[in-house]
């Protein structure tokens, strides 16, 4: 983190230092935060980092527990589900919204080559920060201030949860932002829907298998376990 001096607003500031490391990776899923080491790494008293960590919780990027300080939020595949979900419904009507200008087109052209470059020199997180970029600008060009810090926010969870599974190798959104954009451009609205759709449920099932290699079956799913070995016997 960078040390913070003499800022104009120290809570905002806090909370922006804290998102960005949870954003760029620099803090990792389960990771525990106090207000006594913030305060030294950013040079400010332990208040505005209180009030940044709370927000944080808010936004559902945080787990507050009363005596033991913050920890970074971890991701279960029902969490995954449910966000992908509402994604899917929220991106979808965010195409349908937008309003498209060259100028729009242009900076959805210029997100796609970057994330192509990124992508050939191994950058991860330069590759995923440009992915939710792209992202966020189909959500600005809706003139929906509130659908776009939904989807922001939203858009920085899904970092979090993809963080420990996202492999460059496996990765499609330079096609799939491709489609979305030739829809567009070519005035092809419902099928640039319809791609949006296609590559939000694209990443969420791909996610949910790389979580479900490493996550502990849920009590529903021994049951059916049991079940079926009990069948098959």
């Amino acid at each position: 983190m960078i040390k913070i001096s003499k800022p104009p607003n120290l809570t905002e500031l806090a909370y922006l230092s804290v998102k960005q490391s949870l954003v760029d990776g620099s803090l990792g899923e389960g990771q525990r935060l106090t207000e006594e080491s913030l305060s030294t790494q950013l040079g400010i008293s332990k208040s505005p980092i209180r009030e940044a960590l709370t927000r944080l919780e808010s936004e559902g990027l945080l787990n507050i527990e009363a005596r033991r300080g913050a920890y970074v939020r971890r991701f279960n595949r029902k969490d995954v589900s449910d966000l992908y979900d509402l994604r899917e419904l929220l991106e979808v009507h965010a195409v349908g919204l937008a309003v498209i200008t060259p100028a729009f087109l242009g900076t959805l052209a210029e997100s796609i080559e970057h994330t192509r470059k990124h992508l050939d020199a191994g950058d991860r997180m330069a590759h995923v920060e440009e992915d939710i970029r792209f992202h966020n600008l189909i959500a600005a060009a809706t003139g929906n201030e509130e659908l776009r810090r939904v989807l922001e926010n939203m858009n920085h969870k899904s970092l979090l949860c993809r963080s420990k599974t996202f492999n460059l190798s496996s990765t499609t959104a330079p096609i799939s932002h491709s489609r979305i954009y030739l829809a567009l451009k070519e005035g092809e609205r419902v099928l640039a829907q319809q791609a949006m759709k296609d590559h939000i449920q694209y990443v969420r099932d791909s996610l949910l298998r790389s979580l479900k290699a490493t996550e502990p079956l849920t009590i529903y799913e021994e049951d059916a376990g049991l079940a079926l070995s009990t069948n098959r016997s």
